[in-house]
């Protein structure tokens, strides 16, 4: 099981800083943003720590580094130019740090419609990713199965066949699979964990499958909300959520934790992961997880 969690990049330390998260989890992956997810304000490379972030990782023999591109990325707008021109130049610098980095994969959403229809948003983000991409690309750019929520495109494996069939050099497009948006877009992880395998395997093939975000939901299936919830605590559950996460069909696949910090008092919050992961390991929930995290009993 190829597991680990978001973590932070941010301070002096960088990278550095986010390899000593992500060990301190006990992790043999981690998913990085390269900057705020909300906006594209980027430190220089050379100021990363790269090299250093490696080296740790290299210590504690972690060997894979996800990138995600920030949110605010919509190659899907067909409404302002602007946003759409933004959208594909900062991808495509996006995909440049990625590679410096050493990143594996580079993880996009892609994109809403903004009000002009599906129709509209999967043709200019076909139109964005043609200008994104071509035979230089080295980082394979992952699309996300999405929620559904307002306008967003990619909620059904439909939809990012679509786009696929679309690119010109779709070699280098592949998928991320996000339990919590394919279970509020409708899909059944808890009954036909396996139907939905093979659908995704039919429709856009299993080799495609580069990341898995695995995160438990607030939501009733289908509620098109997207809003993750601890591993365990939530309408996917824990035994879901293991059967996914210990599939032979994606043992080579990392997978990633997005699941909400635990809160405590006074505003206080804590990290999840070191235990969420060991309990993944271990195939056995504890259904006292969180309140163990505040106490300090972990």
């Amino acid at each position: 099981m190829i597991i680990g969690s978001h973590v932070g990049m941010s301070g002096k330390e960088m990278f550095l800083g986010a390899a000593k998260e992500a060990a301190g989890y006990g992790a043999d992956a981690l998913m990085i943003y390269t900057g705020a997810p909300q906006n594209t304000k980027r430190k220089p490379i050379e100021e990363l720590k790269i090299q250093e972030g490696w080296d740790e990782l290299h210590q504690h023999e972690i060997e894979h580094l996800i990138v995600h591109a920030p949110y605010i990325i919509n190659l899907g707008n067909g409404v302002k130019e602007d946003i759409f021109e933004l959208a594909v130049r900062f991808l495509r610098l996006e995909l440049e740090r990625s590679e410096a980095m050493g990143g594996e994969v580079l993880v996009v959403h892609p994109g809403a419609h903004v009000g002009e229809g599906v129709d509209r948003g999967i043709e200019r983000v076909i139109q964005g990713l043609n200008q994104v991409l071509d035979e230089t690309t080295t980082i394979p750019l992952a699309l996300e199965t999405m929620a559904g929520k307002g306008s967003e495109l990619g909620r059904s494996f439909e939809e990012l066949a679509r786009i696929f069939d679309g690119v010109k050099h779709n070699e280098r497009l592949r998928v991320c699979i996000d339990t919590c948006h394919m279970h509020d877009a409708g899909y059944d992880l808890c009954q036909d964990w396996e139907g939905v395998l093979q659908k995704l395997d039919q429709v856009i093939g299993l080799d495609r499958v580069a990341v898995v975000h695995l995160n438990d939901s607030k939501n009733l299936r289908g509620a098109a909300k997207d809003r993750h919830e601890n591993i365990g605590f939530g309408a996917i559950g824990f035994d879901t959520l293991y059967r996914i996460a210990a599939c032979s069909e994606l043992s080579t696949v990392p997978k990633i934790l997005e699941t909400p910090y635990v809160p405590g008092a006074a505003k206080k919050t804590f990290p999840p992961y070191k235990y969420e992961i060991a309990m993944l390991r271990s195939g056995v929930f504890d259904p006292a997880l969180k309140q163990k995290i505040v106490e300090g009993e972990l």
